[in-house]
């Protein structure tokens, strides 16, 4: 008797992943680096041509997605980019607080060693550029430079799980900093209060980190005219 074997829908499936993988990738791409903003509207054939992907792969990505909450899902309508409103921008940073504080204090129990040097002139070169002037080029590298400390923090958590929920809330921390542009003033204190933060861990001092992490969440709201709890 001769046997088949699956080898072609296994092919196909393989295919359907990577795809479907390739057009979320994409899709985070354009979230992040502010092209699809907060509570802009597409509908699918419109996302299909802006990730230029096929509709199935998009499809796969825009639920993948939706349950990063990203986006909304508007059954027979489209899909609508998450809304970096007040409160959403405020349990979005809340969280990243609290991941930031618990990966201070484990870096600093433990002794972890962390680009600490290169993350202190990193910002200060940009505090100092940023004091002299802002053009939109040095916004986005606002942008980067300030995610660079935080993802040096989620480092601590030595957890997958962690670091999952982490990556996720760090796409929609992307999509609100897109909505709100950091101005000269901002990068400068902003700046300032990250290497407090970053002084604290060459301290190896983790209350101390905790406690410039808040103060950084704390003038973060302020400056956003978002009014704490």
């Amino acid at each position: 008797m001769t046997r088949f074997t699956a080898t072609k829908p296994l092919r196909t499936s393989a295919t359907a992943e990577l795809q479907a993988g390739r057009a979320f990738r994409a899709l985070v791409e354009q979230l992040r680096d502010g092209t699809l903003g907060s509570g802009m509207f597409l509908s699918m054939p419109m996302l299909v041509e802006q990730l230029e992907m096929p509709l199935a792969a998009v499809r796969d990505a825009v639920k993948r997605a939706e349950a990063g909450g990203l986006l909304t899902v508007l059954p027979k309508r489209g899909v609508m980019v998450m809304d970096a409103g007040p409160e959403v921008t405020r349990e979005c940073l809340d969280l990243r607080a609290m991941f930031d504080c618990e990966g201070a204090r484990r870096l600093a129990a433990k002794g972890h060693d962390l680009p600490l040097a290169e993350l202190r002139d990193a910002h200060e070169r940009l505090r100092d550029a940023a004091a002299r002037g802002v053009s939109p080029e040095l916004q986005q590298q606002a942008i980067a430079t300030d995610l660079s400390l935080h993802d040096a923090l989620a480092e601590g958590l030595e957890s997958g799980l962690a670091s999952k929920l982490y990556a996720e809330n760090r796409n929609r921390v992307a999509i609100i900093q897109n909505q709100r542009p950091f101005l000269a003033d901002r990068i400068v204190s902003a700046m300032e209060e990250h290497l407090e933060i970053i002084a604290a861990l060459e301290a190896r001092d983790g209350d101390r980190a905790a406690a410039a992490i808040r103060h950084h969440f704390d003038k973060t709201l302020r400056w956003w005219g978002i009014p704490a709890t």
